[in-house]
């Protein structure tokens, strides 16, 4: 029997509001359309604006080549951001809100004005009021974070939450975002580094893949939104008593520590 985008985005509400881990839907229904898949992210994300909660930009996932090629994909997928989501700068990682965190680095786009298609590098830049540090607190609502491409697009690209970091800088002011460079740091030691080219090259190309895939299904970027661009770096593990530092060349440093 097929299974519906609604009937899948239920049971990843209730699995969020409930906190517990589900079973990927691919195992019992493994030829979900990805059309479907964001069907049904459309209506979990639904159910948080019903809730009161304004949407207020987009993520990218599976930007880099390396994590494509494990996932057996060519290109990147997306989820949508809500208010409910972002966290204040400093505020600690709440293990009670969340089934198993992870977090990692990103560059975030703040938009001065819509984004059109077909979008370019440069085109992303214009139109870009600043930057930001960023980290993408990452929590499936998958069993031991498994699953497919459609299994995580309807699970919303795995959002959880979201943290901007203490600088926001136009893209004019930096020399080139292909290098910025990020160093993250687990209770103080270096864990691994990365540059913003670890994201398609540049961290502006996913955002203009956005917006020309947003235009095939009749969406778009738009002036005010935030931007996501992809995680630079692996996902670490949020834990009780464990800091993870995301230090950013130009963009300071965001500090994560569950609690």
């Amino acid at each position: 029997m097929s299974i519906t985008a609604q009937e899948i985005a239920d049971v990843l509400i209730t699995s969020e509001r409930e906190r517990k881990g589900i079973a990927q839907f691919s195992e019992d229904h493994p030829d979900i359309p990805v059309e479907t898949a964001y069907a049904a992210q459309k209506a979990f994300v639904q159910s948080k604006l019903d809730a009161g909660e304004t949407f207020v930009g987009w993520k990218l996932g599976l930007t880099s080549r390396n994590k494509q090629q494990a996932m057996g994909l060519d290109a990147p997928l997306y989820g949508r951001v809500t208010s409910g989501m972002l966290s204040s700068y400093g505020e600690p990682v709440r293990l009670d809100r969340f089934i198993h965190p992870r977090v990692e680095c990103e560059i975030a786009f703040l938009l001065a004005r819509d984004v059109e298609a077909p979008a370019t590098i440069t085109s992303v830049l214009a139109a870009t009021e600043v930057v930001f540090a960023a980290v993408d607190v990452l929590d499936s609502r998958y069993e031991s974070f498994k699953f497919t491409l459609s299994d995580v697009v309807a699970d919303n690209a795995s959002a959880g939450a979201f943290y901007l970091g203490p600088i926001a800088r136009r893209p004019d002011e930096l020399e080139d975002l292909r290098l910025l460079g990020a160093v993250v740091r687990v209770d103080g030691d270096v864990a691994m580094t990365a540059a913003g080219a670890a994201v398609m090259g540049h961290p502006a190309a996913s955002v203009a893949w956005l917006a020309n895939q947003l235009r095939a299904e009749g969406e778009k970027l738009r002036a005010g939104q935030i931007v996501f661009s992809g995680g630079v770096t692996a996902p670490v593990p949020v834990v009780v008593d464990r800091s993870v530092t995301f230090e950013f060349d130009q963009l300071g440093a965001i500090e994560i520590h569950g609690a």
